[in-house]
């Protein structure tokens, strides 16, 4: 499932992940994938990098998928971290942009995993309160992924598909389903990953990830 974006459009197609050891390959091959998916941050200080996904952008549609914007931090999005993403945006023009439901950042020290959160009113506001920030600066909706879940919180009230539902209808985001992390999450906190995608809203859902 696609959407399309401010400068450009993600075909309603299947797309691959771009590492940066295949560039290379992905120059020379013709038509290897509809769209492709890069991770923003490998490209932030990477000059060289960065000029080879310029000429892969010349052939495919993008899809830009940050790991670092901690859209759960409390403390709020890192400034300089939502302009390096702003800087990249405005040169590679994706057709979407991306990150996760979770938080990575406190205090100004990143950790090495993105991680979860409890699903609260609080913690609601807190992730509509940093998604405003970010489309605000991007000029775009931004989509969020679900993560993997590997404990219960004791205090987690909300349910995920409706945390989902109502960051969506605070904020005008989008929703990148990852359909492992479902499987992953309801198989690990015991419950049906079929009934859990049937309580998610397709119409939010503006992105599909799935193994493969």
């Amino acid at each position: 499932m696609s959407q399309a974006g401010r400068t450009g459009s993600i075909p309603a197609a299947a797309g691959i992940g771009l590492r940066l050891p295949h560039h290379a390959a992905v120059l020379e091959a013709s038509g290897a994938a509809a769209w492709l998916e890069v991770h923003a941050e490998n490209y932030m200080a990477d000059a060289a990098a960065l000029a080879e996904l310029e000429a892969v952008r010349e052939r495919y549609p993008l899809s830009l998928h940050a790991v670092g914007l901690s859209p759960g931090s409390a403390g709020g999005v890192d400034p300089a971290h939502l302009a390096r993403l702003q800087s990249l945006e405005r040169c590679l023009r994706p057709g979407l942009v991306s990150d996760h439901l979770a938080w990575c950042v406190a205090d100004g020290r990143y950790f090495p995993d993105l991680l979860p959160l409890p699903y609260t009113p609080e913690s609601l506001a807190i992730v509509g309160r940093n998604v405003d920030t970010v489309q605000q600066r991007l000029g775009r909706p931004l989509l969020i992924e679900n993560p993997s879940t590997y404990l219960r919180y004791a205090d987690s009230p909300i349910p995920e598909p409706e945390f989902l539902a109502g960051l969506v209808h605070r904020t005008g985001c989008g929703v990148l389903l990852d359909v492992n992390n479902v499987y992953v999450s309801a198989r690990n906190l015991d419950v049906d990953p079929v009934a859990a995608l049937e309580r998610l809203q397709p119409s939010q859902v503006s992105r599909i990830d799935a193994p493969g």
